[in-house]
């Protein structure tokens, strides 16, 4: 006999439908978010899982191989830039525009750690030489600027002045205030119609410049000029005025300066001054101008200048 009451197992199995009849709706996928959320509330576990699956292995891979390429990348740019600037015609051409750089400036002096044959070779490198003279065969008259010609100071102000030069010097400006010494324009005159005057002075050339433009301002008198960068250094602190450097024969050379150590290579060529600084009642410009008169009587301008000293001394 079967029982046709239904059993708690049979009563227990979800059905199929609705009262209705209508079909079951099926259960929706979860959203990312929801997926997410669910591996984190599973915890580290999952999330390890998950970075440890294959996908992730294969992405972590590909990102590391990318970012290595990238350094081989630039560790070759860089390794053939510095295989191209320790060339030696790198080196070459660097050097060069260094000197050119240089060149526009008095050159420095040597490292005290150098040898002191190499720094008297370098203190001593001569100038280059001057142009030949306009007029061959005629003769050189080198001049001193500063308590030669002038003289200048900063401060203070002086009582008596000339003019003033305003240079730039160091980046900054600095105005000097310039007097000239007595007699020195009807003395440049004189001088420039026997002589190629050439202006040599241990100044920096941007002032000495100026000065010489106030003192030639129709840039007649002064053939040449010389500045601190054309005298030599020989390693005491002295800046010597090497006349053979310059390409005149020293029979047709005269230099006029105050300072003995500037034409100590050549004494015999030399016609030494009293250093001017503010002597109203100075001459020497007028004693100097004797030598223009005796040297035209001689050949050798070094045996005019004896005999005018000579001259000098007896009275």
């Amino acid at each position: 006999m079967v029982s046709r009451t239904p059993t708690k197992t049979a009563a227990a199995l979800p059905r199929s439908g609705s009262g209705t009849g209508s079909p079951a709706k099926p259960t929706p996928s979860p959203s990312p978010v929801a997926r997410r959320r669910r591996v984190l509330l599973r915890g580290p576990a999952a999330a390890k899982q998950r970075r440890g699956s294959p996908a992730g292995i294969k992405s972590l891979a590909a990102s590391l191989d990318g970012s290595f390429r990238g350094c081989r990348r630039r560790l070759l740019k860089l390794f053939a830039r510095l295989a191209v600037l320790g060339s030696p015609s790198k080196r070459r051409a660097a050097a060069a525009g260094f000197r050119r750089l240089r060149s526009s400036w008095a050159p420095p002096s040597p490292s005290p750690q150098a040898p002191k044959e190499r720094q008297a070779r370098a203190l001593l490198a001569p100038p280059l030489p001057l142009p030949p003279p306009s007029e061959p065969g005629r003769r050189t008259l080198f001049l001193d600027l500063d308590e030669t010609l002038i003289h200048s100071q900063i401060d203070p102000v002086p009582a008596r002045y000339d003019f003033t030069v305003r240079p730039v010097i160091g980046g900054q400006a600095i105005t000097f205030y310039v007097a000239k010494r007595p007699g020195v324009d009807a003395f440049l005159v004189a001088a420039a119609r026997d002589f190629e005057v050439v202006v040599f002075t241990a100044g920096l050339q941007e002032y000495a410049s100026l000065v010489l433009d106030r003192l030639d301002p129709a840039g007649v008198l002064f053939a040449h000029r010389l500045y601190r960068g054309a005298c030599r250094d020989p390693g005491d602190g002295r800046l010597v005025k090497d006349l053979a450097a310059t390409g005149r024969a020293l029979d047709r050379a005269v230099i006029v300066d105050d300072n003995p150590n500037a034409y100590s290579l050549q004494p015999e060529n030399a016609v030494p001054v009293a250093p001017f600084v503010d002597d109203t009642n100075d001459q020497e410009m007028e004693r100097v101008m004797g030598i223009l008169l005796v040297a035209g009587e001689f050949d050798d301008t070094r045996e005019a200048i004896r005999h005018y000293k000579d001259l000098v001394a007896a009275s």
